[in-house]
Order: structure tokens, then C-alpha cells, then sequence
């Protein structure tokens, strides 16, 4: 089991955290064993889900490079269609050379329409560019002289330089599925088969949605395992992340202390924190994580928690009194 961080890589004007104080943060985390730390990616705010908007992902991983030392850095997830899939895939390249072969490349198709307008992509297309978005990168990092003949993007004997360090591409994360909340994100989703038949033919590894039940998770998983046998892949061989937001109490502290620390980010209320997030004692948080654990098959690779601020004080109570409940069972 590898344990992660999604950043609180929050844009808040003056108060937006310095690199001085993520690079402190993350080089503790390195020494308390957290494996990676990842960064969200919205263009625009995205009422009334978030409050706030995110740093640049690409810009923000590229100098975290530089502050730490061991720690795999990337995004969960980043909003492939939005990009034009061959300067992605040498931005990305980049990145990965540079940071040492670092970087976990973590997408999504994205849902907030408003970005899709911004950006000139159709939003109904999203799904089918980020197939095609993945099949253009895998080519030009394994190969020279690439031709392209798609439905959205085409191109003919085409170098891109440098390639990734990590061969033959770095490890490509996709998350989405079934989620209880879909009216929240702009979006209701009548038919999620298509999700789950590209994570089952793309992904490296899987990540659910955070607010998705056990019960939800169990129920994709069952499918994306289906799925990957009609592609002839093995679903052993697709990892799992559990990730969620987190903030953890102190024995007999009120929940209500939390909600200056989600009001930050989020849009909603503290009902839907408590049921959605991980907000409580450190045994209880350790309790829902592992009923997700189980939901998938105990097969999960890497636990990714985000902590809603820079501070170490959740930092320490993470690893000290929520991991170790989590590892103890086995």
C-alpha cells in the first residue's frame, strides 16, 4: 500500500500558499512515507461544487520539482480535452524528464461546461477526444515518424523531443464512475458504461470518485472488470487508488470546527461533508476507508487523502493516527 497527497493547491489570490511553504510541507511529507502528491485542474470557478479555483497544474508540478526529493508528482485529474494532445504530450514529456521520471499523468474528460465554451471544444465530444488525447501521447512517447488518422485530430510523420524518462509512458491514472452527486457538478449522468469501458481499456490505474459509496465503487468495479476482459486485459493488472478530502478532528472536537477549513474550497454545506468527505475522528476516518478498501476487492494500490490547508498539523495526525488504523488490518 502507498499512501498519497491530492494538494490544496487552492488559488486564493494574496493568500495563495508560497512555494517556500508547499516545498516545507512536502518534504515532510516525504519523510512521514507519503509516496505522491497530485493537483487537481479547473480553468474557472465551478459553483456550487468549489468555492475556488485551482492552480495551473503543469506550472505548479514543474516547480515542486524542484522542492523535493523522492515524491511522484501529478495530477488527479487533469482535464485532457481541453488540450491539444501533441503539445500536451511534449509539455508532458518534459516534465517527466525533468523531474527525474517523477510525474503520474492522472485524467478525466472533465463535466464544467463553461470551461468547454472557454476552450472552443465541444462539450458532447470531451469523451472521444480524451481517447484519441491518450492514443496521440502513448505514440509520440514510444515512437518517431507518428501519423495519426482520428475522428477529431490527425496529423502525418510527426517527432516529438524529448520522450517521457519513464518507458514506455508514465503511469496514466483515470478516474471517474458512478457518483451521488452529479446535479452538484452541472452534470446528470444516465449512463456510465462508457466511463468505465475507457478505464477499462486505458487506465493504468482506476480512481473513483470521491464521493462515491462502497456500494457504487463495488458496482463499477464489477463492470470495469468486464470490460477489460472483452478488451483482453487482465483486470489484475488495473490498479486502485481510494482518494478523498480530509480533515481530521481531535478526540471530542465538534465537526462544526471544520467549516472554516471546507468553506475554503467548497461550495457546499457541512451535511454534505460529513457524508461525502472525511471529516471526524481518526478511528472513524479509518473505519470509511476501509469499507472502500474492501468495495475494491482489497485491491487498492494507493491511498490518496487531501488535506484542506498547507498546514502540518493535519499532516501529522494523517500519518500518525489515520494510516496506522488502515495498515493494521491488513
Amino acid at each position: 500500500m502507498r499512501y498519497g497527497l491530492r494538494l490544496p493547491s487552492f488559488a486564493l489570490g494574496p493568500r495563495t500558499a508560497t512555494l517556500e511553504s508547499m516545498g516545507r510541507y512536502l518534504r515532510r511529507a516525504e519523510d512521514l512515507g507519503f509516496d505522491c502528491a497530485v493537483s487537481i485542474d479547473h480553468l474557472l470557478l465551478t459553483p456550487p461544487a468549489y468555492a475556488c479555483t485551482w492552480l495551473e497544474p503543469l506550472t505548479l508540478l514543474s516547480a515542486l520539482a524542484g522542492v523535493t526529493r523522492t515524491m511522484r508528482l501529478g495530477t488527479m485529474v487533469l482535464v485532457l480535452p481541453l488540450r491539444n494532445p501533441v503539445y500536451f504530450a511534449k509539455e508532458w514529456a518534459t516534465f517527466d524528464l525533468l523531474s527525474g521520471g517523477r510525474s503520474i499523468l492522472g485524467i478525466g474528460v472533465g463535466w464544467h461546461e463553461e470551461e468547454f465554451a472557454l476552450m472552443g471544444v465541444p462539450h458532447r465530444e470531451r469523451g472521444r477526444r480524451m481517447e484519441e488525447c491518450i492514443e496521440i501521447a502513448r505514440a509520440l512517447w514510444a515512437g518517431d515518424h507518428v501519423s495519426y488518422e482520428g475522428r477529431f485530430y490527425r496529423f502525418h510523420d510527426l517527432t516529438i523531443d524529448p520522450k517521457p524518462a519513464q518507458k514506455p509512458h508514465p503511469p496514466i491514472w483515470i478516474g471517474g464512475g458512478t457518483q451521488p452527486s452529479e446535479k452538484v457538478y452541472g452534470q446528470t449522468v444516465t449512463n456510465i458504461d462508457p466511463v468505465l469501458r475507457r478505464i477499462a481499456r486505458y487506465a493504468d490505474t482506476w480512481v473513483p470518485h470521491s464521493s462515491a459509496t462502497p456500494e457504487m465503487v463495488k458496482a463499477d468495479w464489477a463492470k470495469v472488470q468486464a470490460f477489460a476482459r472483452q478488451y483482453g486485459r487482465d483486470p489484475k493488472t488495473i490498479g486502485r487508488v481510494y482518494s478523498n478530502f480530509i480533515w481530521v478532528l481531535e478526540p471530542g472536537e465538534k465537526p462544526e470546527s471544520a467549516i472554516p477549513h471546507f468553506s475554503v474550497y467548497s461550495g457546499m454545506d457541512l451535511d454534505y461533508w460529513r457524508t461525502y468527505y472525511l471529516l471526524g475522528e481518526a478511528p472513524e476516518l479509518a473505519d470509511r476507508i476501509s469499507a472502500r478498501l474492501e468495495a475494491l476487492d482489497g485491491g487498492v494500490d494507493t491511498i490518496v487523502l487531501n488535506p484542506l490547508d498547507w498546514g502540518l498539523e493535519q499532516l501529522e495526525l494523517i500519518a500518525g493516527d489515520v494510516l496506522p488504523r488502515i495498515t493494521s488490518r491488513g
